[in-house]
């Protein structure tokens, strides 16, 4: 028997581009630029095709596709909706990686719905961003990562990247929030602590989080906590985390 698609099949499949501000319905919109070009002459969209359009702030618009161009395409606002901030707010304190895991880390923490990232200056940190130009472009590429995943998963909301922070200034950003500090040997387990309206989730370097960092970020008001009995890398142990919270949160819900 078949079975009737639900309607928010029309908001996940569609590709997402981004826009500086989102159209009203039944408005001709151009899409030019690099987001123009990569629907035009990557996705090759074609006339008659439902892409989206969205702010990154909330905000999409379902639209159809009227005429294509050499790296531009015009489309006509079908539908505009504005999805509200998730009752909890999470935010992931990524350590430093060697490479590219930690672009891997918050690409992949984005798919699973993280709403901001802090670079962590760990003490253990292999790889150290400057204050100069080579900080900045290795933060540029942070922040692309996690706009290209926010476009991929077709995310109202694009997670913002802030500066890198040390242990002491994350120590201070905890104040008010739920600091969950991710650890192998931790007796308490990421089910059973209570969360509060932001929950800061903090993952550390590849060689672990010094004694010292971990009584910082204690008195602070983090806890400790473990994902099961495996040790995961720093690169995917945000990605797991986040499934769990995502369920007990609510924010996996249709």
């Amino acid at each position: 028997m078949a079975v009737t698609p639900h309607r928010r099949a029309d908001w996940s499949r569609p590709a997402l581009f981004l826009v500086d501000e989102v159209p009203t319905t039944g408005a001709t919109v151009t899409l030019d630029g690099p987001e123009g070009r990569h629907a035009a002459d990557v996705k090759r969209v074609q006339p008659g095709e439902v892409v989206l359009l969205g702010d990154g702030a909330g905000t999409r618009a379902r639209a159809t596709v009227t005429a294509v161009g050499k790296g531009r395409v015009t489309a006509e606002v079908d539908e505009t909706r504005t999805d509200p901030p998730s009752g909890t707010r999470l935010v992931l304190a990524q350590a430093l990686a060697k490479g590219d895991r930690g672009e891997l880390a918050v690409e992949t923490a984005t798919e699973a719905g993280i709403d901001a990232v802090i670079p962590w200056r760990a003490e253990r940190c292999v790889t150290r961003w400057d204050d100069g130009p080579r900080g900045a472009k290795q933060l540029a590429r942070w922040r692309s990562s996690v706009t290209e995943a926010a476009k991929q998963s077709r995310r109202a909301w694009v997670p913002e990247v802030h500066e890198p922070m040390t242990t002491n200034q994350l120590a201070q950003r905890l104040e008010g929030a739920t600091g969950l500090l991710l650890e192998a040997t931790a007796e308490v387990s990421v089910a059973d602590v209570e969360l509060g309206g932001e929950v800061v989730l903090l993952v550390g370097p590849e060689g672990g989080v010094t004694d010292a960092e971990t009584a910082r970020l204690v008195a602070a008001g983090a806890t400790p906590v473990r994902l099961g009995p495996d040790v995961l890398r720093t690169s995917t142990a945000a990605a797991v985390a986040l499934g769990a919270l995502g369920v007990r949160t609510g924010r996996w819900r249709a």
